[in-house]
């Protein structure tokens, strides 16, 4: 087997965790394990474990995503696209989240309109080696490759939520 068959055969292996935008039972089984890395602050420091509260169960869900950074600022994207929980259970909370990564941080995620989107999935394909399968697009592609495929692919900038001024 040569580097670009066992290339070519990881890359379907990833896809096939993910199927119908789903992950199947080994890919959560891993998730909950890279969940449990991320939140001890053990991963790497672009890997944070996302914690945001289920729209219908009300529970607190977590998974584990990588941030991009761009020009200091960070952001989540989701690798498979706009149909997946997360995302929905985000903006049904307003963008309330925690991140964890080796602490607590409470946060507030902010859409990121689609034109604008293009040099922040570039970025996450750089640093998201997993998501490079779902994505259509070659992670070394000009910004503008990017641009095509933005719509498809929510991004969400990272506020960190600072406690307002006390007036005396």
């Amino acid at each position: 087997m040569t580097r670009s068959d066992f290339k070519q055969w990881l890359f379907r292996g990833k896809q096939w965790l993910y199927r119908g935008q789903r992950p199947n039972w080994i890919a959560r089984m891993l998730n909950r394990v890279w969940a449990v890395l991320a939140s001890w602050g053990v991963a790497s420091n672009y890997l944070v474990n996302l914690e945001v509260t289920g729209r219908k169960s009300g529970r607190a869900v977590s998974l584990p995503v990588v941030v991009a950074v761009v020009d200091g600022q960070r952001y989540l994207v989701s690798m498979l696209g706009e149909n997946v929980q997360w995302v929905h259970n985000v903006r049904a909370a307003g963008g309330r989240a925690v991140l964890w990564s080796g602490g607590r941080e409470e946060v507030h995620l902010e859409e990121v309109p689609a034109e604008r989107r293009a040099p922040i999935l570039r970025a996450y394909l750089q640093r998201a080696p997993g998501a490079r399968p779902h994505v259509p697009v070659n992670k070394d592609a000009p910004v503008a490759e990017f641009k095509k495929v933005a719509t498809a692919f929510p991004v969400f900038k990272v506020v960190s939520n600072v406690p307002a001024l006390s007036r005396a």
